[in-house]
């Protein structure tokens, strides 16, 4: 199993991230109740080897980007990619709405720039695909700020291969971020296509732990490593494939570096083929 994956020649990450959106209020909306953990959540995910972080200008909106702002800050010298991403709206807490208008997406990658502290955006993904626009002024915006170096690479979240492959026509693409996990693999066929395509596969809901540690083979199996089952989900989705790179979120400092250690299970075939059967 590698534990790197490599954007470019000079992006090479480790495939555990890290995801901010739990960092904000309620229904994501938003600060924290204590911003000084969300920032120290942050860095122990730094300290802990972790150099790759997502978040999204809609966690908050915005508080998720300023405690990692904050959090970059306090480790300069840690060399961390971060992804984030623009095209969804907040209404208030639980409420998001798509909007793809090229003058909205150059204004949010701005903004993210602003709020990182970035002079530039090194993964910068369409959060979701606005129907009312065509994907070529959704896609075709970001191209250009790409062409004017705000950002490095492009990325699409919640997609088909359909329209991976019509995005690819207009720009290169080099992540999908989709909601997969053990128990939910919906989206088998977008993460295959990335495999196919050396593209990174970023699962959202990396976990789903609640329905997850119902299970008893995820229970026996994580005794037998000595493990949480929550790390065990990760140790599979590692596993799965070269180009999946988990970012589960979490408020606590305890169980970042508990998700992180994951990473460290090798778990046998044998094993991953019966959690695989689970979400058959």
């Amino acid at each position: 199993m590698n534990k790197t994956f490599s954007f470019d020649d000079d992006l090479t990450i480790n495939r555990l991230g890290y995801g901010t959106m739990q960092l904000p209020g309620k229904g994501v909306w938003g600060p924290s109740s204590d911003p000084e953990n969300a920032v120290k959540v942050i860095t122990t995910a730094i300290d802990n080897g972790v150099n790759f972080i997502d978040t999204a200008d809609a966690y908050g909106p915005f508080y998720s980007n300023l405690y990692l702002k904050d959090a970059l800050k306090e480790r300069p010298d840690a060399n961390v990619m971060v992804a984030t991403k623009v095209g969804n709206t907040r209404q208030g807490p639980d409420l998001w709405t798509p909007v793809g208008a090229p003058a909205y997406l150059r204004q949010q990658v701005e903004l993210n720039m602003f709020s990182l502290g970035l002079d530039h955006i090194d993964l910068l993904q369409l959060h979701r695909v606005d129907p009312n626009y065509t994907l070529e002024e959704q896609v075709g915006e970001l191209a250009k700020m790409q062409k004017e170096g705000k950002i490095k690479h492009i990325g699409l979240s919640q997609v088909s291969v359909d329209e991976l492959k019509a995005a690819e026509k207009i720009a290169p693409i080099v992540s999908v971020q989709n909601r997969y996990n053990l128990i939910d693999r919906t989206d088998e066929d977008v993460l295959n296509y990335a495999e196919s395509k050396h593209m990174a596969f970023i699962p959202w809901f990396p976990l789903a732990t609640g329905e997850l540690a119902k299970g008893k083979e995820l229970q026996d199996i994580a005794k037998k490593y000595n493990a949480q089952p929550a790390q065990i989900a990760l140790a599979w989705l590692l596993k799965r494939s070269d180009v999946i790179l988990p970012i589960p979120g979490t408020s606590s400092t305890d169980h970042v570096v508990q998700n992180i250690k994951a990473q460290d299970i090798e778990l046998s075939q044998e094993d991953f083929d019966v959690l695989d059967k689970l979400g058959k």
